[in-house]
């Protein structure tokens, strides 16, 4: 398998490459990924690749922070779902393939899934996404792609804005089209009640900017 691809200025500037590859079965995808393991690549519902920059290297420690209070609140259920890293890959109804830089998944929605359809990348929209904002990424692609999660299947997002000390929390069946429900500004703490219920993430750690 080869795909050629040319650079851009502008392709450059949004922090990402793009190759459209409509012909690209999902297994073909996989292996594009398998060859490229250090590459954080996603597949949009256009059938485009998004091959993006690698987290900085203290940005993706505040993203840890966030997983581990995720998968702490798991391990403390009585019957513990799957929380996940941004390693992780999605397939949704609308055949994207996103990998977010956190997510959980209940013990029963998972077992719902047919083990077939488990595996390289689950045919399932988790329950709970995470999005942090890189330096490169946009305000609107970043809200853009917290609108597809919702819409196939997600219950909660939350789009944590570093830069700006800023957390979207997005929910479905709501009036507003964008889907937002909240806008909270230089929080301290994150909440993900109703539909997490207890969990609850110290915003400070995240924003953190230096030890």
């Amino acid at each position: 398998m080869t795909l050629t691809i040319t650079l851009e200025d502008e392709i450059a500037k949004e922090g990402e490459v793009r190759i459209h590859a409509p012909n690209l079965s999902d297994a073909g995808f996989y292996e594009f990924c398998r060859r490229n393991p250090l590459l954080p690549i996603e597949r949009t519902k256009e059938m485009d690749i998004l091959v993006m920059t690698p987290a900085d290297s203290f940005g993706d420690s505040r993203n840890f922070e966030l997983c581990l209070y995720l998968g702490n609140w798991n391990n403390a259920l009585p019957t513990p779902g799957i929380a996940f890293g941004p390693s992780a890959g999605f397939t949704f109804p609308n055949g994207a393939i996103r990998s977010p830089d956190a997510a959980w998944i209940s013990a029963d929605h998972w077992n719902a899934l047919p083990v077939p359809l488990r595996a390289p990348f689950a045919h399932i929209a988790p329950d709970f996404v995470v999005e942090i904002m890189s330096p490169s990424d946009r305000l609107p692609k970043a809200q853009e792609k917290m609108h597809e999660y919702i819409t196939s299947g997600v219950r909660l997002g939350w789009l944590v804005d570093r830069a700006n000390r800023t957390v979207y929390v997005y929910r479905p069946n709501l009036a507003v089209a964008t889907l937002l429900d909240a806008t909270l500004l230089d929080p301290m703490t994150v909440s993900g009640d109703p539909e997490l219920p207890g969990l609850v993430v110290d915003m400070t750690r995240v924003f953190q900017d230096s030890l």
